[in-house]
């Protein structure tokens, strides 16, 4: 793990577990310089170019955030980033640093791995699926390491931590994606994250936001924190602050509505999606009741095979 990991945050786990433990909107702690320089380095030089990763969004078109979630094959950097975060040295690492034992490596790297955003994407104010779906472990923890070395707020695409998106007064705490800072923050249900539309300058257009996506789970999570499993639930982004009574629709306005509604549109489609999908499980139960015993057999079975394989 020194190998890989700057020694100044081995020698910092008690400063940073006290700053990583007030609720500031919730638990969370910007690291600077994660990696040992040359590693980051090696990391960034392995990353994969866009076309390699999966660039389809919820609704299946292609858009402009591309991840690829088995690093492994990346790469020798990214073989060795594999071993060590599923090493138990550096769970304990982590663990001590959050205050959260027992922590589990996930090695699908379900929603993880590599992430890139071009120009034009953004990230509307979210919290995270609860339970991994092939096992049902707990997610707890996000921990992200930013792999820009030119970056500003003014591009947009920074990390915002809200403390409630949906409340007139939510309060922002802004994380720049600069290279090398890690950010490691609770996967709760009022965890809200998420970043602006990236918007670069015309002569900044070959830049993307890159960063790593690991995600850590438990067995068990206290029971104050338990909620039902659920998936990503998202929170639309408001409209502009300059569109009210009065104002003159600019090109930029128009481009800035008609996706704030193709958003819309996107969510209200993969909300319908999982509604169809629960009426269809339920007239499945329905169905396998009437059948008799064998029936049920035969749906308990079909559940317990499709949790398997993930679905």
């Amino acid at each position: 793990m020194s190998s890989q990991i700057n020694p100044d945050v081995l020698a910092r786990q008690d400063e940073l577990a006290a700053r990583f433990r007030p609720r500031d909107p919730f638990r969370h702690v910007v690291i600077e310089n994660f990696f040992r320089d040359e590693y980051a380095h090696q990391i960034l030089a392995q990353f994969p170019p866009f076309e390699r990763g999966n660039a389809r969004n919820e609704a299946g078109e292609f858009g402009n955030k591309s991840t690829v979630e088995k690093i492994r094959g990346l790469g020798a950097a990214y073989a060795a980033l594999d071993d060590l975060v599923q090493s138990r040295e550096f769970l304990d690492l982590i663990g001590r640093i959050t205050g959260i034992d027992d922590l589990l490596y996930d090695p699908w790297y379900f929603g993880g791995g590599t992430h890139e955003n071009r120009n034009g994407q953004d990230l509307d104010a979210h919290v995270d699926f609860n339970r991994h779906p092939a096992n049902r472990w707990h997610r707890r923890l996000n921990l992200i390491v930013y792999l820009n070395h030119e970056w500003d707020d003014a591009y947009g695409g920074s990390l915002q931590l809200h403390s409630d998106p949906r409340s007139a007064d939510d309060r922002i705490i802004t994380i720049t994606p600069k290279f090398n800072r890690a950010v490691i923050f609770e996967t709760t249900e009022t965890s809200w994250h998420g970043f602006p539309r990236i918007a670069l300058p015309t002569d900044k257009q070959a830049l993307t936001r890159k960063s790593v996506a690991l995600y850590f789970y438990t067995k068990d999570r206290p029971v104050e924190e338990t909620a039902g499993t659920h998936s990503t639930i998202y929170v639309d982004a408001p409209l502009p602050a300059r569109i009210q009574a009065g104002h003159t629709l600019e090109e930029a306005d128009v481009d800035e509505l008609r996706a704030l509604i193709e958003r819309r549109d996107q969510h209200n489609q993969r909300l319908y999606r999982d509604l169809a999908a629960m009426t269809a499980r339920f007239e499945q139960v329905q169905a396998a009741l009437y059948a008799g015993r064998l029936g049920r057999l035969r749906h308990v079975a079909s559940i317990a095979l499709r949790r398997f394989r993930g679905g």
